[in-house]
């Protein structure tokens, strides 16, 4: 084998392989962030896993699940958020076109309005409703100021408690819409307007298709929130309306009942890991039809 051949070779040769000490950096990488996860999620949750496995009598699983305070509180979680997130969706996705379509004097103001809301508290809203809406509110006093009566008292009943949530969390679906809308090109609408599309038709078939993504997202956070929200049922005063986390809140801290507490707190945390995978799942499937198409 001459020289030339054996040059040739080591010229060809492929380089020393760094997989390992690339996989050892990205391993020392990842551990501080799966340390902080473990003890501020991981270590909760089989503290809490541990404290259901230990009730008795009425705190024991079968118990607590076939109570009649679980189910009631289990049906109007459900139905308030659901009925919430829907409001919030209707109520987001016209607040979103107008301001991005039907541009008006002020409507960046209004846009950045809608931004504060999300920095402000939960319980503030619920003050403001309570100020206007309460039995001794500014609009109970003018009508009992005409009338006599003061008929307006929504505040403390489910309906109360979801018009809270959507004037709460609509800006959590305007906000990715408006997102969405300011990335959409311009031509597609166009378009459809010289071919003489009707305004809702081009709504319905132009603008919300491109939309869809950043409408799913917000909803199912909107979903989530409403789903987990104790700030607004409690600050309503609604006695009669139990949600999951009131009635944790109860068996926890009012009657001391930690096992019970945690079976019910476990069941919270597998309905919001149900929705955020069957989110994700849908997330996904939109995203693979989009680069089909």
């Amino acid at each position: 084998m001459t020289s030339a051949t054996l040059a040739e070779q080591a010229t060809s040769a492929p380089p020393p392989s760094n997989q390992a000490p690339r996989r050892l950096g990205a391993l020392v990488w990842a551990l501080p962030p799966l340390v902080v996860i473990a003890v501020i999620a991981v270590y909760p949750l089989i503290r809490m896993l541990a404290e259901s496995a230990d009730g008795q009598g009425q705190s024991t699983w079968g118990a607590v699940l076939s109570s009649e305070a679980f189910v009631r509180a289990l049906t109007t979680t459900a139905w308030i958020a659901i009925a919430s997130t829907v409001g919030c969706v209707v109520l987001g996705t016209f607040l979103s076109v107008v301001l991005a379509f039907v541009p008006f004097p002020g409507s960046g103001l209004v846009a950045r309005m809608i931004d504060t809301v999300l920095a402000l508290p939960s319980f503030l809203i619920t003050l403001a409703f309570t100020f206007l809406y309460g039995s001794a509110g500014a609009v109970n006093s003018a009508i009992a100021a005409v009338t006599g009566e003061r008929p307006l008292h929504f505040l403390t009943t489910p309906w109360g408690v979801i018009l809270a949530e959507i004037t709460f969390f609509t800006p959590f679906v305007v906000r990715p819409l408006l997102a969405a809308f300011a990335m959409m090109s311009t031509d597609q609408l166009n378009v459809a307007a010289s071919l003489g599309a009707s305004p809702l038709r081009v709504l319905r078939s132009v603008i919300l298709p491109e939309a869809w993504p950043a409408l799913a997202a917000g909803g199912s956070l909107v979903l989530l929130l409403t789903l987990n929200e104790f700030g607004i049922v409690a600050f309503t005063g609604a006695k009669d309306v139990t949600t999951l986390p009131v009635l944790i809140y109860t068996r926890g801290i009012v009657t001391f009942d930690l096992p019970g507490a945690a079976v019910i707190a476990t069941v919270q945390v597998a309905l919001s890991l149900a929705l955020y995978g069957a989110y994700r799942l849908l997330f996904a499937r939109i995203t693979t039809r989009r680069e089909k198409i």
